[in-house]
């Protein structure tokens, strides 16, 4: 691997207190998030609270923008998804929207029409999502995230170690709440697309986390002079570089999808870009620390499974 930064003997152990107050801080936000998500006060997509979702069929191409101002101009609140396929258009009305219960059918085609006379336009199907399915929803996503922490732990207890497995867990459910707390500040609508993004990300932070985690254990088992603080720091140390490249050609991917990829999946890669930032420092300053503390802690205590390396 290419070295990006060449050798580096940064403190990065050194500042765990710091970045656990940080860590501390975003997780409190992120769980204040799911709480609000949970109650449907946040901003809610109609995955989750319901509402009306009406599929149009147009005799020519509209562009997304001029579609947004139709409904606009008309005072139609919406959440527009393209359909590459047949010139069609997803349009999904929230709940709490007048027309979500009634005259979908009718109104939003009519909106259309009047912005650009001489336009055809055929409604191809309405499907009404109720609250329960919402709800379900909700629930899904939850023991999704849950199962996925579950599955986390157990292959890094395998792997590695469980004191490794609990770090892991640790550091993704950090990068799982910092998106939350992103959305939940910037106002984004929670929808499925950005559980999609959540579950991405979390296996893009554990796979980080699994580089770093090999170069430790790898440093541990030699016969390094020095305490398990240089241990750790020089490990991370080691696969920075490599850490930061991967990153960075992943973040530019991420970036572009944000800049050009259109409204639709703007949220998505917003949260993509957020969780790359989050995952790198996660697999620095959260992952990296809470193993140390869990080594030490049983070194203190004599237990079998410690590490012990050779002191200087």
């Amino acid at each position: 691997m290419m070295e990006f930064l060449g050798k580096t003997n940064i403190d990065f152990i050194g500042k765990r207190n710091i970045s656990f107050v940080i860590s501390a801080i975003i997780s409190i936000i992120g769980m204040i998030a799911i709480i609000q998500m949970s109650r449907g006060v946040a901003n809610m997509g109609i995955d989750f609270t319901g509402g009306t979702s009406v599929q149009l069929k147009f005799d020519k191409p509209l562009a997304m923008s001029d579609a947004r101002k139709a409904l606009h101009a008309a005072g139609i609140e919406a959440e527009l998804q393209e359909v590459k396929e047949g010139n069609k258009l997803l349009v999904k009305l929230p709940r709490k929207s007048a027309l979500a219960v009634g005259k979908a059918a009718e109104l939003v085609p009519a909106a259309f029409v009047k912005a650009q006379p001489g336009l055809q336009v055929t409604v191809d199907s309405t499907t009404e999502i109720g609250p329960s399915i919402g709800e379900k929803l909700r629930k899904d996503t939850i023991v999704a995230v849950a199962i996925s922490m579950l599955g986390i732990i157990c292959y890094i207890a395998w792997r590695f170690d469980f004191k490794f497995g609990v770090g892991a867990v640790v550091a993704t459910l950090h990068d799982v709440l910092a998106m939350f707390a992103a959305y939940y500040i910037t106002g984004r609508e929670f929808n499925l697309l950005f559980i999609t993004a959540v579950l991405t990300i979390a296996g893009y932070s554990l796979t980080d986390t699994v580089v770093v985690f090999d170069r430790i254990r790898e440093n541990l088992h030699k016969d390094l002079k020095g305490s398990l603080h240089k241990i750790f720091n020089n490990s991370i140390n080691e696969v920075l570089s490599r850490s930061i490249i991967t990153s960075l050609t992943t973040f530019l991917a991420a970036i572009s999808l944000f800049v050009w990829g259109g409204e639709v999946i703007h949220d998505f890669s917003f949260a993509l870009l957020v969780g790359i930032v989050v995952g790198v420092y996660s697999s620095v300053y959260v992952a990296s620390p809470v193993v140390l503390l869990l080594e030490q802690r049983a070194m203190n205590k004599g237990e079998s499974g410690a590490v012990q390396p050779v002191k200087a």
